[in-house]
């Protein structure tokens, strides 16, 4: 599927657990896509004031992904938890984090800096653990969020529609409106007859002057 993110992406991935919903983190914000939409993302993160540099699923929970920014700060996200906000904001360090990698178990977070350094990150059980019926909550999110998008993504296109059939109709000249088809009839008749009239007066001229 192609998607437009309207925005510079720096991170693409897919749900370890779902992957018709994937990752992108680009400028200000990270979204939640699925295959069954192109035109709009079915879930978002709020504005950050600093760039997004990174995002990575984690391979342990279905609700949760990783951010990091270019103030050096890590945010953790938790959808069984909370949507709106991030549930854990941690100050890395004092420069831009630039990306993330996750240990395949989930328990090991390593955050990459801009000068290079990298640090190592052991998250708790309740981060790294999936939660009772997690999978099952989490596939609930993501079909509702889906026809949510679906139903707006088709009231957009109807009026989309319904703009560009009105715009037509005020594009026709002004003196297309209220004319007659039987007058249409009649003016042509009589244009036709006075060309037949004037071919006439020509030949008629030609002739006499012919004879002289």
């Amino acid at each position: 599927a192609v998607v437009s993110t309207q925005s510079t992406g720096y991170a693409l991935q897919r749900n370890p657990f779902f992957p018709k919903n994937f990752l992108t983190v680009g400028d200000w914000t990270a979204r939640i896509w699925s295959e069954d939409l192109r035109e709009s993302s079915i879930m978002w993160t709020k504005f950050h004031r600093s760039y997004l540099t990174d995002g990575c699923w984690s391979p342990a929970r279905p609700a949760v992904f990783f951010t990091s920014r270019m103030d050096g700060c890590l945010d953790v996200w938790d959808y069984m938890f909370k949507q709106n906000d991030p549930t854990l904001s941690l100050q890395v360090c004092d420069e831009a984090l630039n990306c993330l990698r996750i240990q395949d178990s989930g328990s090991l977070l390593a955050c990459g800096s801009h000068s290079g350094n990298v640090t190592l990150l052991e998250l708790s059980q309740s981060l790294s653990q999936q939660q009772r019926n997690e999978k099952a909550s989490v596939t609930q999110i993501f079909e509702r969020e889906t026809k949510r998008e679906k139903i707006l993504e088709s009231r957009y296109r109807e009026m989309k529609l319904k703009e560009r059939a009105k715009s037509q109709q005020e594009e026709r000249p002004a003196e297309e409106e209220g004319e007659d088809p039987e007058e249409l009839v009649s003016e042509a008749d009589k244009n036709f007859w006075f060309t037949v009239e004037q071919e006439k007066i020509g030949i008629e001229k030609k002739e006499k002057a012919a004879e002289q």
